[in-house]
Order: C-alpha cells, then structure tokens, then sequence
C-alpha cells in the first residue's frame, strides 16, 4: 500500500479513515502546524504527532497513514523505536556523550542519539579512551592503566583486560548508595506478605561471603560451577558471587530426586568442578 507524504495528507483523507469530519478538521490543523513547524519527514515530526496527535483509542488504519506517511521515503526498513531525547540522556553512553561529546568527535558532535553511531566507530578505534577510567576494568599489568594515552599496544591491551560484571553491580557510584533497594522478591508461597527487599548493603554482605567461600575451595579462575536450584534470590547471591571470584556459572533447575543424575550430566557438558544446590524443595500442586 503506497501511504501520502504527511504534507500532502488532507482532512477528507483522515476523515476516510473513521473519523467525524470535525475530528478530522481538528486532526488536520494540528497535524499541518507539526509539519510546518518540523517538516513533513523527520524524527521530531514522528515526536510530535506521537506524543501530541495519536492516541490508542483513535484507528489503527491512522496511526499507519501518519507513521508512513512521516516515514515514506526512509526505506524498506523504517525504524521500530525512537528514543527519547531525555530517556537517551539518562543513560550511561548520554550522560558520557554529553560530557565528553565534542571531546571525542571534535565538531561532528550534535547529540546522544544523532551521534551514536560515530560514537559507536570512535569507541571501536579508541578503547582505551572509551573505557579508560572505568573502575571495573581490570587489567592484567599495572602499566596498563590509562592516564591520556597508550602505553601499549591496543592488541596487548584487549587481551589483558577483562570486565567483571558482578563487581560492576556491587560497586559504589555517584547515582547508587549502601542504602539502595537492589532486589525487590517474593518468596513463593508468601503472596500475601510484604514484599521482601535487599540493600547493596546486605548484597554485597551475602555475595562476599559466597564468594570468599568459593576462593577458599582452590578453584582456577574460569572453573564452570553449576546451579541447581529454583531461581530465587539465593540463586541471584550465588550467581554473582560466581562470577565475582572469576568462576563461570552453568544453570539448571531440577527435582531434588534426580539432582545426582542431572549434576553428573552438567559436569560431563560443561566440566562443573562443583555445584550450589538447595538442600529442601517445597512442591505445591496447582
């Protein structure tokens, strides 16, 4: 179906697409000022009539008339998802592209959305700018470290180099405190209780503890460790503890009756050289 560009689009032809000619007239106007105001084809034209014009309760046939109609000569592929400017600012890549945008791409830089792409190039050929003082990068030389520049190569860098996720989300930062709400659960059975919650406080408490645990058993670093349990909070502790001492973690949740059976096959296809488990299993029938 071949859809009119947006500034060719007349109130009969919104009117067509079920609704009442005043709506229609009223629908036009609004969507004429868009257009005159952001042109017929652009990102923030898609913006406004989004968040301004269309509503669930208004024909679907619409929606796809003003959708095309903005996106008529984008491509086969139009884009699915337009972030937002504030949300897009919010996150990790905004908040660091506002930062150090023009420091990064000189007078290529615009914006978050409009320059991720050259970010995402500069990042590629830059790593160690792009990570560079990024506290849970850890690498292998004390040389390593960047303080405006390469001391090495970047081969040599990638390869000393790694990132532990778990301690990324037990570290402190300018936007999380010891007092923040990390875990939010209910334990099955207890629907009409509270619900429970866990601080980083008390995580990173539960987590070390497993953690030190695990160093202590003399386990190489990368060694597969499987978890048999229901995924629980507990399973959440355990698996980031897991990944905190530089084990790799297999999962799996089983019966308890065929625990040996299923433990024995994890470390046959994965080389499990131990396994978390939970020692009671409460089974309800529904």
């Amino acid at each position: 179906m071949s859809y009119k560009s947006l500034d060719a689009i007349s109130s009969a032809d919104i009117a067509a697409l079920g609704l009442p000619s005043e709506v229609a007239d009223q629908f036009h106007q609004s969507l004429s000022e868009i257009v005159r105001n952001y042109g017929p084809a652009t990102p923030e034209t898609w913006r406004q009539i989004s968040n301004q014009l269309l509503a669930p309760e208004l024909p679907f046939s619409l929606h796809q008339t003003m959708y095309y109609g903005c996106y008529r000569d984008f491509g086969p592929d139009p884009p699915a998802w337009i972030p937002d400017p504030e949300r897009v600012a919010s996150t990790n890549v905004g908040k660091l592209l506002e930062r150090r945008g023009k420091e990064f791409l000189g007078p290529r830089y615009k914006d978050p959305i409009s320059s991720f792409l050259e970010f995402q190039e500069f990042s590629v050929s830059n790593p160690e700018i792009h990570i560079g003082g990024n506290e849970c990068v850890i690498f292998g030389a004390s040389t390593m470290y960047f303080t405006g520049g390469l001391v090495a190569s970047r081969r040599s860098m990638a390869t000393c180099a790694h990132l532990n996720p778990a301690r990324n989300c037990l570290s402190l930062n300018g936007n999380r405190t010891l007092d923040d709400v990390m875990i939010v659960w209910r334990d099955e059975g207890e629907d009409k209780l509270p619900l429970k919650k866990m601080t980083l406080d008390e995580l990173r408490t539960e987590v070390w503890l497993v953690a030190y645990a695990l160093e202590s058993i003399g386990l190489d670093k990368g060694s597969a460790i499987a978890i048999d349990m229901p995924m629980d909070v507990n399973s959440v502790v355990i698996y980031l503890a897991i990944v905190l001492a530089g084990a790799e973690a297999t999962l799996g949740e089983v019966m308890d009756d065929h625990r040996m059976i299923i433990a024995s096959r994890l470390a046959r296809l994965y080389g499990d050289k131990t396994m978390e488990a939970q020692d009671l299993y409460l089974e309800a029938s529904y």
